[in-house]
C-alpha cells in the first residue's frame, strides 16, 4: 500500500512540474531560450543599407600626400592616395591562356620591389615582366596532371625570393630573378589568402580556414593556429594585414582574429557573423582587410562596415554598407564604393557617413542592373572604379562626379594597380596597361 501511495504521489508531481501551467522548471527554461534567441537576433541583425545619395553637395578635399609605388610590400592593404597622372589614352595587352576561374577566385597582380609585376596564366605559368612591356621570365613548375587542374595562384615577394600558394594545395620558393624552383612542398588543404613575407616567414591561409607560418628559406612550417571549419568552402580570397607584431586575419566564416606573429599565439578574436546565421547564407564575401591608426576596417556583402580596436578586437562602430570591396583610408576619411555603385566616404572616428553619391546613376550606356564594381583605387584628384563588365570609371574625388567610362574589354577585370605611373588592369587572358 506505502509502495502505491508513493508512486501516485511521484506520478503526480512529474504531471505538475511538466505540464503545470504554474511550473518553474520549465517556464524559466522556455524563457532563457527566448532570451537568448532574442540576443542572438540584436547581434546579428541584417538591416536595410544605406543605398540612396546623401549630402552631394559636401566637397571633399584631399591634403595628404600622395604616395608612389603603394602596392610594393603593403603590409596593411591601405593603398591610400597614389601618385599618378596618366592620360589613359593608350592601352596594350600582354596576352595569355584564359583563366577559367578567374571571376570566383579573384586572383591579384603582384607588383614587386624591383619595379616588376608578376601574374600567371591557365596552367600555372608565372610571367614576370617589366613596366615597359619587356618579358624577363616565366617559369612553371607543375606536372601535366597538376597543370589540368588549372591551379590558381597568390604571391608575395621579397628581394631574393617569389613565394607561390595555390587553389591544388602546393606551395614553394623561386628566385625572384631568374624564376628558377628554390623549394616545393604541399599543403593538407588548397590555399585561398594573400600571401605575405615578413623577415625570415611567409603567411597564408587555407580552405580549412587554418592560418600557417613558414620559414622562407626551406618552406618548413613554423606554426599554425587553427579557427572554425565552415561546411561552406567559399572561394573568395581571404585577407590580412601585419602591424606591431601582429598578425589579423579573416575567416570565411567573418571572424577575425589576432595573433603574435613570432608564435602564433592567439590574442583576440572577434565574431562578425552569427555561425547559425552565416550557414544560411550561400556565400559570405569578406573586402580585405585594411589597417590605420591602430584601428581595423573592412565590410562584407551583409551589409555590414566594422571598424575594430586592433589592440583588443572590440567593435568600434558598425554602419549598414553594403560593400565586399577593399575600402582606402585618406585624410581621417574612408572611402569605399557599394555593390550598388555608390561612392560613400564615411567618417572614421564615429563611422557617420559623410556623402553618399551614386556613380552608376550617372552613367547611361549599358545595363546598370548587371552591372557591379569590382575594384578601385583613388589616385591624385581621382576614383578609378572597374566594373564586371570591363569598363573603367574615372570619377571627381571632391563632388563625386562621374569624368569618363572607359572601355576596356567586354567582360570582368580586375581593380586597378599602378606602378611608375603606368595604370595595369587584370582580366582573364590579359594584362592591360593604359598610357
Amino acid at each position: 500500500m506505502n509502495k502505491l501511495v508513493t508512486t501516485l504521489l511521484s506520478l503526480l508531481f512529474i504531471a505538475h512540474c511538466s505540464f503545470g501551467g504554474q511550473s518553474g522548471f520549465w517556464n524559466e527554461t522556455t524563457k532563457i531560450k527566448k532570451e537568448k534567441e532574442t540576443i542572438i537576433k540584436e547581434l546579428f541583425k541584417k538591416e536595410e543599407p544605406h543605398e540612396k545619395e546623401m549630402n552631394t553637395n559636401l566637397k571633399i578635399n584631399l591634403n595628404a600626400k600622395l604616395i608612389k609605388n603603394s602596392f610594393i610590400n603593403n603590409f596593411d592593404n591601405n593603398n591610400g592616395r597614389i601618385e599618378y597622372d596618366g592620360n589613359l589614352k593608350n592601352i596594350s595587352k600582354y596576352k595569355f591562356s584564359k583563366i577559367s576561374q578567374f571571376d570566383y577566385y579573384q586572383p591579384e597582380l603582384l607588383v614587386t620591389n624591383k619595379n616588376t609585376l608578376i601574374f600567371f596564366d591557365e596552367k600555372g605559368t608565372i610571367l614576370n615582366f617589366s613596366n615597359n612591356d619587356k618579358l624577363i621570365w616565366k617559369s612553371n613548375i607543375y606536372s601535366k596532371i597538376e597543370k589540368k587542374q588549372k591551379p590558381i595562384l597568390y604571391f608575395a615577394s621579397n628581394e631574393k625570393n617569389l613565394i607561390v600558394a595555390d587553389s591544388i594545395a602546393k606551395y614553394y620558393s623561386i628566385n625572384i630573378n631568374n624564376g628558377n624552383l628554390n623549394w616545393s612542398k604541399n599543403n593538407s588543404a588548397p590555399f585561398n589568402s594573400q600571401v605575405k613575407i615578413f623577415k625570415d616567414k611567409f603567411f597564408v591561409i587555407d580552405f580549412e580556414n587554418i592560418l600557417r607560418c613558414f620559414s622562407v628559406k626551406d618552406g618548413r612550417e613554423i606554426w599554425n593556429i587553427k579557427t572554425e571549419k565552415s561546411f561552406i568552402k567559399s572561394q573568395q580570397k581571404l585577407s590580412f594585414i601585419i602591424n606591431n607584431n601582429r598578425l589579423v586575419f579573416i575567416n570565411t566564416l567573418g571572424d577575425l582574429s589576432s595573433v603574435d606573429i613570432e608564435t602564433g599565439k592567439l590574442i583576440w578574436q572577434t565574431p562578425t557573423q552569427s555561425s547559425a546565421i552565416y550557414e544560411n547564407y550561400f556565400s559570405l564575401k569578406n573586402s580585405d582587410l585594411i589597417a590605420e591608426n591602430n584601428n581595423i576596417y573592412f565590410s562584407n556583402n551583409q551589409n555590414e562596415f566594422f571598424a575594430i580596436d586592433e589592440k583588443n578586437g572590440v567593435v568600434k562602430w558598425k554602419q549598414n554598407l553594403n560593400s565586399n570591396l577593399r575600402p582606402t583610408f585618406v585624410d581621417g576619411l574612408i572611402f569605399t564604393v557599394t555593390l550598388e555603385g555608390y561612392l560613400a566616404v564615411i567618417d572614421s572616428r564615429n563611422g557617420n557617413i559623410l556623402r553618399m553619391t551614386s556613380i552608376m546613376k550617372q552613367i547611361k550606356k549599358f545595363n546598370k542592373k548587371n552591372t557591379k564594381p569590382v575594384g578601385f583605387i583613388l589616385a591624385n584628384d581621382k576614383v578609378f572604379l572597374s566594373l564586371n563588365n570591363g569598363r573603367l570609371v574615372v570619377a571627381e574625388i571632391l563632388n563625386g562626379n562621374v569624368l569618363d567610362v572607359i572601355k576596356i574589354d567586354n567582360e570582368k577585370i580586375s581593380r586597378p594597380y599602378i606602378l611608375n605611373n603606368h595604370m595595369f588592369i587584370v582580366r582573364d587572358n590579359a594584362i592591360i596597361k593604359l598610357n
